[in-house]
């Protein structure tokens, strides 16, 4: 959930080429439901505290900036390309918290917060990695 999830969305399209695929808006302002597309991975958002519009009076999804900033949750998404998302990301507005790199799992990643307090990881596989050879790298890499 995010504090104006029209602006998170638009932002998705800028930054990662998010699509919408669907929206449920609240009467009177506000989205209860969408759907979006980022790369192969179906996400769903709204804004916080709408679902108390649906009469369900859950009250109970916050965004992170309610939650201190903070978040419990980190979005791991797969692309094309992690070095050109990562590129508009950044122009768009996201923060980069580790930029790409090539990790020992066999994928290239960067970690980046968006404006709205998530944190997502967004990752290309280069290689193939074994168990055992994960074990190997992590033991190597102390």
């Amino acid at each position: 959930m995010v504090d104006d999830a029209a602006a998170a969305i638009d932002f998705y399209r800028r930054a990662f080429d998010a699509r919408e695929d669907f929206r449920i808006d609240v009467p009177g302002g506000g989205i209860l439901h969408a759907e979006i597309m980022v790369g192969q991975s179906a996400l769903m958002l709204g804004d916080a505290g709408a679902d108390e519009a649906d009469g369900a009076g859950l009250a109970s999804f916050l965004a992170p900036a309610s939650l201190g900033g903070g978040t419990s949750v980190t979005l791991h998404v797969f692309v094309p390309d992690v070095d050109g998302l990562a590129r508009r990301a950044a122009a768009a507005g996201a923060e980069i918290l580790v930029p790409p790199q090539d990790t020992f799992h066999g994928d290239r990643s960067t970690i980046l917060k968006d404006p709205f307090g998530h944190i997502w990881v967004f990752l290309t596989h280069i290689e193939d990695v074994s168990e055992e050879e994960i074990q190997r790298r992590l033991a190597a890499a102390g």
